[in-house]
């Protein structure tokens, strides 16, 4: 394919496209680049006839020949994209599986060697996300499957939450944006996507202080009052956390009028349509484009 054997006048013959037209083709919109040879002599390969002759078929079809190289360029950006796009999905789907292998087999040092490629190679959100959060579903589901022991959950959840804690940690955030407090709603002790949702707003620069696993409401109003934010957000995983968790953000306006309150959480899948319309503004969605359109709203 990449070997210039054709000289112009043999592409001429083969495509029935005159070498005048050609070489105008060239000049103008430069999508190929011919092999010249020691006389200088244009050489073309098997790749440039597999284009040209793409691009014959479009003008045929009635397209402008600057509408076809458009057409190719579109093309080959998404097929570039697809390729870099699978490759990525494959190298996520074997570092999730070692990884997952070496949880499995309690071995730390191997997890957390795993854990610093993955951190390397890929950007803090899609880790967290995709690979790390990826492993915790499975972990999960094992688990409530009989198919591994509660040590071999407990052994994975610690290592992760500790690896995605720490990221957390050392993310700089902007002195300029509004302090948030994040904490899992009263009940709570699932973190993990109170985790993300924490990494989020601080990449997006917010001060960010993160409670984790749900506080008394008592003990909750005295921290509003001392470090006063401008946001609350708070996760719900479990329906029968939620009708708790909206009293309280009832009471918090009451207490605190100023106070912008977000909520999030699989939960609020199973809400009532009263309560949904009631509590539409503090639904902060699900996915990270919901979590900014929340913001800016």
């Amino acid at each position: 394919m990449q070997e210039g054997k054709y000289n112009i006048k043999a592409v001429s013959k083969l495509l029935g496209i005159q070498p005048g037209t050609l070489r105008a083709w060239e000049r103008r919109y430069q999508f190929i680049e011919p092999i010249r040879n020691d006389s200088g002599h244009r050489l073309y390969t098997e790749k440039h006839l597999k284009i040209l002759k793409w691009l014959i078929n479009k003008t045929d079809q009635g397209f402008t020949i600057s509408q076809a190289v458009s057409l190719l360029e579109s093309s080959e950006k998404i097929e570039g994209e697809a390729v870099e796009t699978k490759q990525n999905n494959d190298q996520t789907v074997k570092l999730t599986n070692e990884l997952l292998d070496a949880l499995l087999d309690f071995d730390e040092n191997k997890a957390q060697t795993i854990i610093s490629q993955a951190f390397s190679m890929y950007t803090i959100e899609h880790t967290v996300v995709e690979i790390l959060g990826g492993i915790l579903v499975q972990i999960g589901n094992k688990w409530e499957n009989g198919e591994i022991t509660s040590a071999h959950e407990h052994f994975a959840s610690s290592i992760l939450k500790a690896r995605i804690s720490s990221i957390m940690h050392t993310i700089p955030t902007s002195g300029l944006l509004p302090k948030a407090l994040t904490v899992c709603a009263p009940g709570e002790k699932h973190e993990f996507g109170l985790l993300i949702f924490t990494i989020f707003l601080k990449r997006k620069g917010y001060e960010t202080i993160y409670l984790g696993e749900s506080i008394a409401d008592d003990d909750l109003f005295i921290v509003l009052n001392i470090i006063k934010p401008a946001f609350l957000f708070m996760s719900c995983s479990l329906s029968e956390n939620l009708p708790g968790t909206l009293e309280l953000i009832d009471e918090l306006w009451r207490e605190f009028p100023d106070l912008k309150v977000g909520l999030g959480g699989e939960a609020l899948n199973h809400m009532s349509e009263d309560n949904r319309t009631k509590f539409n503004h503090v639904l902060i969605g699900g996915i990270q484009s919901d979590w900014t359109k929340w913001l800016k709203s």
